[in-house]
C-alpha cells in the first residue's frame, strides 16, 4: 500500500467525484481511477459505488476513510516535525485564538514575533472557547489562546500570561460616559448588549453582574465584538468586555469606563497538550510569548 494510494483515495471520498479529485491532486483521472482500483485490489474490497456520474463510499469505505484521514495526519505532522527539528527557525505554527484577543493581543505578539523570526509563518485560527479547547486535544492546534483559561481539562495544561480587568462599554453619550469609574450596581437599569448564550464572554458578564446584586437585562446580542460595540454606539445598551478588546472604543462612538466595584478580571494564557510533544518552532514561539508578556507594562 503506497502514500499516494491514500492520498488518492482520501480526495476522491472527499469530492465523491474521481475528476474533481484528479483537478484538485493536479493528476490525470486515469491516474487516479488506477490507484483507486489497485487499492480496492490489494484489500481485496471495494471502497466506493457509483451513483451516477459521481461515486459514494461503501460501509467499508466510510471504515478505511477514517482510519485513512487520521493516518496521512499522522503522516504529515511527523513530516513537521522532522522538518522543525532541522530547523526551528522555519516551519509553520497553527495558533487559535478567540475573537476577544482578535483586535489587540494577537496582531501585538504576532507582529512581534516576526520581527525576530521571519521565517516561521503562521496558520491562524479563530474559534469559539469550547472549539479551541477541543481542537487542541484533537491535534487541529498545538497552540490556543484563551480567556479566561479553563480548569479541570484533561491532556491541557495551561500557561497564565496576564490578567486584565472586565470594564463597561457605553456610548459617548450615556450619562456614565465621564466618570473616572463607577459601581457596576449603576448600571442595573440599563439594557445590556451581549454575545449569545454559550459564548463565555456572555457568562463573564452575567456573572459580574450577578456578583454586583443583579440580573442583567438582555434586549440584543451580537456574534462578534464589532456587533456589540456597533450596538453599543447606536445606544442600543451597554455592554461588559475585557479591556483588550476595546482599545480602539475611542473611535467607534463609545466610551470605556473602569469598573470600582466588584473588582472584576480575567486571565489571559495559552493552552497546550500534555499528551505529546510541541515542536520546536512551537517552543520557541511559546517561549518568546512568555517573555513579550512578560516585559509589557499594559499585560501586568
Amino acid at each position: 500500500m503506497e502514500l499516494r494510494q491514500l492520498r488518492y483515495f482520501v480526495a476522491v471520498a472527499e469530492r465523491e467525484h474521481i475528476s474533481d479529485a484528479a483537478i484538485a491532486l493536479d493528476v490525470a483521472q486515469s491516474a487516479v481511477s488506477r490507484q483507486i482500483a489497485n487499492l480496492e485490489k490489494e484489500l481485496g474490497t471495494p471502497l466506493f459505488e457509483r451513483v451516477g456520474r459521481n461515486v459514494r463510499l461503501t460501509a467499508i469505505g466510510k471504515i478505511f476513510f477514517e482510519h485513512s484521514v487520521n493516518a496521512l495526519k499522522a503522516i504529515d505532522l511527523a513530516v513537521k516535525q522532522v522538518e522543525d527539528f532541522l530547523d526551528p527557525t522555519q516551519g509553520v505554527i497553527k495558533v487559535g485564538f478567540p475573537t476577544s484577543l482578535a483586535s489587540y493581543v494577537m496582531p501585538s505578539v504576532i507582529s512581534a514575533f516576526k520581527r525576530e523570526y521571519p521565517d516561521i509563518e503562521f496558520h491562524l485560527r479563530q474559534g469559539s472557547y469550547r472549539f479551541l479547547i477541543e481542537a487542541v486535544k484533537n491535534r487541529e492546534l498545538n497552540l490556543a489562546f484563551l480567556g479566561p483559561l479553563p480548569k479541570g481539562e484533561q491532556d491541557i495544561t495551561s500557561t497564565v500570561l496576564f490578567s486584565e480587568q472586565i470594564c463597561a462599554l457605553v456610548a459617548a453619550n450615556h450619562p456614565l460616559a465621564k466618570r473616572e469609574s463607577i459601581n457596576l450596581m449603576e448600571l442595573h437599569e440599563d439594557s445590556f448588549v451581549l454575545f449569545p448564550t454559550g459564548y463565555v464572554l456572555r457568562k463573564v458578564a452575567t456573572d459580574a453582574c450577578k456578583q454586583a446584586g443583579f440580573v442583567p437585562n438582555i434586549t440584543s446580542v451580537g456574534e462578534d465584538l464589532d456587533a456589540l460595540k456597533g450596538l453599543v454606539a447606536a445606544g442600543i445598551g451597554v455592554t461588559l468586555l475585557p479591556e483588550s478588546s476595546i482599545y480602539d472604543s475611542s473611535a467607534r462612538l463609545t466610551v470605556k469606563v473602569p469598573i470600582s466595584a466588584p473588582i472584576l478580571q480575567r486571565s489571559v494564557g495559552i493552552i497546550s497538550p500534555t499528551n505529546r510533544d510541541l515542536a520546536p518552532s512551537e517552543i520557541v514561539f511559546l517561549q518568546f510569548v512568555k517573555n513579550f508578556f512578560s516585559h509589557l507594562s499594559q499585560f501586568r
